[in-house]
């Protein structure tokens, strides 16, 4: 009991850095362009499936999540282009903006389907043998995924209270029409929130990938437990984010010694409403 209770913590550990790095993404969006990004975790799939596309044409995985990134970022920013701006332009409801996620969701995950079949896929990976840590065995991928969602994270941490553009991104969080007042270019504001949040929610899914098989909807079932990260964590707060990711990860995980995975989504929106009945506003400070 103990030892399968501590395998299903190490494994809820490993969904937690997945999680975490796919809603600092979504609450990054959401707090700077008021955006509630519901395509979000059909581009984590995205992320997935590019990784997928250039290492079966052998590269190296590592340089394969890499260049997966760039197209991620590339279609966000496309999407950014084609509706999120001219949505802004023309003062777009909230209501309006959610449909258009929606759309553009299933968009994403038909057109990934068309392209590359609805069956389960593999990255080309040599087999590694597991880990015995303390009696608990841990696959060499969660350690990895772990290694590098502490890494993403810490870049992150430098970015935002370190340079420029991170303290920009943090005004306009703050107030945009006071940020655009003060002089600070809002646009390129926009267009770094969303090469970092690309950036961030494509590893998310090469990562998921590495974890689980890739699969046209890996994505969407994560898109509830990615907004109950970004809601548990105060919304537009990356370090809260990642601290509600974890939660949810461990928890979603350990209920599985109670009750079956299906639930598993169920524990995440129950832990969110629990803690929220609490503090309505989330566990931190809804500011980056």
């Amino acid at each position: 009991m103990n030892a399968q209770f501590a395998q299903l913590i190490v494994n809820g550990i490993a969904v937690g850095s997945i999680i975490a790095l796919a809603a600092v993404g979504l609450t990054l969006i959401n707090g700077i362009l008021r955006l509630s990004n519901f395509a979000h975790g059909d581009f984590v799939t995205l992320g997935a499936y590019l990784t997928l596309l250039v290492n079966t044409l052998g590269v190296n995985i590592w340089l394969s999540m890499v260049v997966a990134a760039i197209g991620t970022v590339a279609a966000m920013l496309l999407s950014e282009k084609l509706l999120w701006s001219r949505m802004r332009s023309i003062r777009a409801t909230s209501t309006t903006f959610i449909i258009i996620s929606i759309g553009l969701a299933l968009f994403l995950r038909n057109g990934i389907i068309l392209i590359w079949g609805g069956s389960n896929k593999t990255y080309n990976l040599p087999v590694t043998p597991a880990m015995d840590i303390l009696g608990v065995k841990v696959p060499q991928n969660q350690l990895l995924v772990l290694f590098l969602a502490v890494l993403a994270i810490v870049i992150l941490h430098y970015l935002l209270q370190n340079t420029k553009i991170g303290k920009a991104m943090r005004a306009v969080a703050d107030d945009l029409d006071l940020a655009r007042v003060s002089g600070i270019n809002v646009d390129r504001v926009v267009l770094w929130t969303w090469v970092i949040a690309g950036t961030l929610t494509s590893l998310g899914g090469s990562m998921y990938g590495l974890l689980t098989a890739v699969r046209p909807n890996m994505g969407w079932f994560l898109i509830l437990p990615l907004f109950a990260s970004v809601i548990l964590g105060g919304i537009g707060n990356p370090y809260g984010a990642i601290a509600a990711a974890f939660i949810i990860g461990i928890a979603q995980e350990a209920s599985t010694l109670f009750l079956g995975s299906q639930y598993k989504q169920g524990v995440a929106l129950l832990l969110m409403i629990l803690v929220l009945l609490v503090r309505p506003k989330g566990l931190f400070r809804s500011t980056i």
